[in-house]
């Protein structure tokens, strides 16, 4: 004898727990994403106080805490005064605190062509662009009193200004400061150069560039 099965109460019982399986499901997604919002608008909506917002918390009414006295930013201790001051006990210093390189001396003639031309023009003469349109004339760093003075002056003058100068300590590093004192002393020391100062091994190009110079005047004249 075959039994018989009723396929259409089997079915029916499937769709009867489809829906509830799908009722499940939504009520977890809408639980989910409540809990989701629930974050977001904590994180967002939250006890702050804005930039520069006053208070009445603080007895000063601002909200802003200053730093305690003393306090110095992570790698800004400055314990090193020559590199910082340009002075070793307080008294200005003639040396360099780290070895001057070509690539020192190259990275200060752009940061000294970038800052300093304005007044000091490119040789150092002070006759820059601004001097020539009203503005007061700094002296030639070719006079003795300057080729006299440390090369710890001119960090000490780029660091704090003076005169008409103003500070550049928040616009050039304290190492490029240094490599812009270092091409002033070659500036200086191009300025008065002798033939003497050249090595021997050199002068022999200098005098072959002098003569094709004098050669090509020579040449421009007589056309």
């Amino acid at each position: 004898m075959k039994l018989k099965i009723d396929r259409s109460a089997e079915s029916h019982s499937r769709e009867a727990r489809r829906p509830s399986r799908l009722r499940i499901g939504m009520a977890a997604a809408c639980l989910g994403a409540f809990i989701f919002c629930g974050c977001r608008l904590d994180m967002h909506i939250q006890p702050k106080y804005l930039p520069y917002e006053p208070t009445s918390f603080f007895a000063d009414g601002r909200s802003e805490r200053p730093p305690v006295p003393g306090t110095v930013a992570r790698g800004q201790l400055r314990l090193d005064e020559l590199f910082y001051t340009g002075r070793e006990n307080g008294v200005l210093v003639d040396k360099f605190p780290f070895p001057i390189t070509r690539a020192d001396l190259e990275r200060g003639r752009e940061r000294y062509n970038v800052y300093c031309t304005p007044c000091h023009d490119y040789t150092g003469s002070g006759q820059g662009m601004i001097v020539r349109r009203g503005f007061p004339q700094p002296p030639s760093y070719h006079i003795q009193r300057l080729r006299d003075e440390p090369a710890g002056h001119f960090f000490e003058v780029m660091t704090d200004g003076f005169g008409a100068m103003y500070s550049y300590a928040a616009r050039v590093e304290p190492a490029d400061r240094w490599r812009i004192a270092a091409y002033i002393r070659v500036l200086q020391l191009s300025h008065n150069a002798r033939i003497s100062d050249v090595p021997e091994s050199e002068r022999s190009q200098l005098s072959q560039s002098s003569g094709n110079q004098n050669s090509a005047q020579s040449t421009g004249q007589a056309q």
